[in-house]
């Protein structure tokens, strides 16, 4: 066997493990949910998945609001996305294609804020929206969201690339504005870069646990991650139905990746490249 097959050989075994290991979590996961919590802690332990995996779910059910919870942390994804992926894009093409006075600057500490510890800003944004009036709301949820220094830079990087300055000179001497170069030329060309961002940031907000937590203070409109937290506060020993729980909350998460698996993939890689 050739040294260059040995290596071929070696890397696909390393790959393989890296799989099997970044997949264990979520196959325990599934073990914790399918079985009782005794069996969880016998020695040894159950590595099979069992048979209890519809009683504990009927628990959860039975225990939470999950489906009312799942419905607002849905609402708050979708609309955090949508807003998201249009303010981003749409500062992320004024950056990279436009010159305009400060414009070095303002990018600079757009890109200094990554160095601000999310949690610094919770009290601020808590005191602003407690102002507003917005505290218990969706809109507490939905409007700090709405544009993020992560997405402006990951748009402005894939437009500074994706976008030729011929088709902005194009259709500015067709007499288009700023709004209509962004719409016509733009968003197409944007696409590809938009849809990573998009399955990202419904991850993120789907995922989110602290500003939820702080920002909805009515009991009856929590959203999955805070109402799944409340289970395992009343029923702590029960580790099974709270894995059960954290199971039936990951699967619309799987449903969306797997719809956008290949396009995610893909601009990321095309996304690396470009950077």
């Amino acid at each position: 066997m050739s040294v260059e097959r040995i290596r071929t050989v070696v890397g696909h075994v390393v790959l393989m493990l890296g799989v099997l290991v970044s997949l264990f979590p979520f196959y325990w996961m599934v073990v914790m949910a399918s079985n009782t919590t005794p069996d969880i802690f016998s020695y040894p332990p159950k590595l099979w998945i069992g048979s209890h995996l519809f009683e504990n779910m009927g628990k959860v059910l039975d225990n939470i609001d999950f489906f009312g919870s799942m419905l607002i942390t849905l609402i708050a994804s979708l609309g955090v996305t949508v807003l998201a992926l249009f303010f981003d894009s749409l500062a992320a093409f004024a950056f990279a294609k436009y010159e305009f006075p400060g414009r070095n600057l303002l990018f600079g500490l757009l890109l200094a804020t990554f160095m601000i510890p999310t949690q610094l800003s919770l009290v601020p944004q808590f005191v602003t929206l407690a102002e507003f009036g917005w505290i218990g709301s969706l809109k507490a949820l939905i409007i700090p969201g709405a544009a993020n220094a992560f997405g402006i830079f990951w748009m402005r990087q894939y437009a500074k690339g994706a976008i030729p300055d011929e088709l902005i000179s194009a259709a500015k001497v067709d007499g288009a504005g700023f709004f209509r170069q962004y719409l016509t030329v733009g968003l197409p060309v944007l696409r590809p870069g938009l849809a990573f961002l998009g399955i990202f940031t419904f991850i993120n907000v789907w995922n989110d646990y602290l500003w939820p937590l702080i920002v909805m203070t009515d009991p009856n409109r929590l959203t999955l991650q805070v109402a799944l937290d409340q289970l395992n506060g009343i029923y702590g020993t029960d580790y099974s139905m709270v894995m059960a729980g954290a199971l039936m909350s990951v699967v619309p998460l799987i449903g969306v990746f797997l719809i956008g698996a290949r396009s995610f993939i893909a601009d990321l890689a095309a996304g690396a490249m470009k950077f």
